[in-house]
């Protein structure tokens, strides 16, 4: 089965706009669902029945999205995203009339009597689709201020649906976390003063400290009493600004988040504000970032103790005669050098990934530069290796150090070339080349049998640690490629 964008974009002639309503709607429509105790499906009619105006014997509409409540049981079982219902005259009424259509028996769908109301989609002054929202009858409901409560707001979101006034559009900024209407809810007038507060939301505001009756009260006074003025404006904005406003209350570890929602179908101006209690989750945040500023103070002292390692490896340098030995040294500080630009790169990361372009690129120059005896090698890079995890990092920053100075040492022996740098990744592997324009490969070069121990380290790191492949291999034209196969893993 397509989104919902494949299935609106199949099955009918709805411009960009009016599918990108319909978008808006379904981001925003689980708050009816659990507002009304009752399933919703959003229905567009066939492009035969909107040729017919909606409506007439043998209409068919197509179900492109569905959503259950969580806070009754559901009607539907089953997945109806792609059914198609013909002859449902509620649906057909309310798309024809443009209104909420509530006429009709209960229909029994898999032994469960079902109510259905249908919602008229406005959108630009015409219907797009119609919202069916349909309640389980099966399971007997005492009436209740919180039932009443819950479906006097849903009610309202439905008119305004059927105005055109939900979803709201223009920078609704809902945060992941945000709260859902059982979390916690609070019913306010035009005039701020909580007509309805549910027993979640009480809680939420007694580990507040607020120990009064939330209920009957201006909800400015109440912040007031708890020494959150500032935060008030914001609820207040809901509707003047007629879109969601969010704002978090914190008063020492407790973090209550609320959700303030206009409802303003015709003459009626209320506040729908849902709470969230979120100090266990800011407070798992505050670890997890601790966490990770730890990660990376270890990551920038290991890069100061390799940095160290390698200045000490370059005084003995120095101060050895032998040649052999002073190229051993040399040869070390490099690949000490490597590991500590992978480290310098995790300790300015805030996750265990990084930017491996800038890696290579910072490596490829150190590389070239200490490895040339004349004539500076150029160097070139094709392709993006994008962010890779530091486990891989690692061995890879290794093993391109290794076939860099392989290249310089041994392709151009002091003369002028070019090295290209050519990669290619894809979902599940990374393809990389080290290319260059120098004297190639000797004939009865095999890398397994190589007496080097750079490339007996890069084939270790390649087949062993990075569980990847390695050929080399002469140039199209000339010189010589080093083609490396590198798993990537989730």
């Amino acid at each position: 089965m397509g989104t919902l964008e494949d299935l609106l974009r199949e099955s009918t002639d709805l411009g960009a706009d009016d599918i990108d309503h319909l978008h808006a709607l379904v981001a925003d429509w689980a708050l009816l669902a659990d507002l009304s105790f009752a399933d919703l499906l959003l229905l567009v009619p066939s492009r035969a029945t909107a040729a017919r105006g909606g409506a007439g014997p043998g209409a068919e509409f197509l179900v492109v999205a569905q959503v259950r409540p969580t806070t009754g049981p559901t009607a539907y079982h089953n997945d109806e995203v792609g059914s198609v219902v013909i002859n449902r005259w509620v649906v057909q009424n309310s798309w024809r009339e443009r209104r909420i259509a509530r006429e009709g028996e209960p229909e029994w769908d898999g032994g469960v009597p079902v109510r259905t109301e249908a919602i008229p989609v406005l959108h630009s002054d015409r219907v797009i689709a119609v919202l069916a929202r349909d309640t389980n009858l099966a399971t007997t409901r005492t009436p209740s201020a919180l039932e009443s409560a819950y479906l006097q707001c849903a009610n309202n979101l439905a008119l305004m649906i059927a105005e055109g006034a939900f979803p709201f559009r223009g920078g609704n900024d809902e945060l992941p976390e945000a709260p859902r209407v059982g979390d916690g809810m609070l019913r306010l007038d035009g005039s701020g003063k909580v007509i309805f507060a549910s027993p979640n939301a009480l809680s939420a505001y007694r580990r507040l400290g607020y120990t009064g009756n939330v209920t009957g009260e201006d909800l400015r006074s109440v912040h007031r009493t708890l020494n959150l003025p500032a935060t008030t404006p914001a609820v207040w904005h809901a509707i003047g600004r007629r879109r969601p406003v969010e704002v978090e209350l914190a008063v020492g570890s407790t973090v209550v988040l609320l959700r303030a929602i206009p409802l303003f179908p015709g003459a009626t101006r209320e506040v729908l504000v849902l709470v969230r209690d979120v100090s266990d989750l800011r407070r798992r945040e505050a670890q997890l970032l601790s966490k990770d500023a730890t990660i990376r103070e270890i990551h920038h002292r290991v890069k100061n103790n390799l940095q160290t390692v390698a200045a000490l490896l370059r005084l003995q340098m120095r101060r050895t005669k032998v040649d052999e030995a002073r190229l051993a040294l040399r040869e070390s500080v490099r690949r000490v050098t490597s590991i500590a630009v992978v480290h310098e790169t995790l300790s300015q990361s805030l996750g265990e990934s990084v930017p491996f372009d800038e890696i290579a690129d910072q490596i490829t120059s150190v590389t070239v530069d200490l490895a040339s005896t004349g004539t500076r090698a150029s160097t070139t890079r094709r392709g993006s290796f994008g962010q890779l995890p530091g486990e891989l990092a690692t061995p890879l920053a290794l093993v391109l150090s290794e076939l860099l100075q392989n290249a310089v040492e041994h392709a151009f022996d002091g003369s002028a070339g070019s090295i290209e740098l050519r990669v290619r990744r894809y979902p599940d592997r990374l393809d990389v080349v080290v290319a260059d324009n120098g004297a190639g490969l000797p004939e009865d070069f095999q890398l397994e049998h190589s007496p080097r121990l750079g490339l007996q380290i890069v084939r270790q790191l390649v087949l062993g640690e990075m569980q990847g492949a390695i050929r080399l291999q002469a140039g199209a034209e000339r010189g010589t490629e080093a083609l490396l196969s590198i798993p990537l893993r989730d």
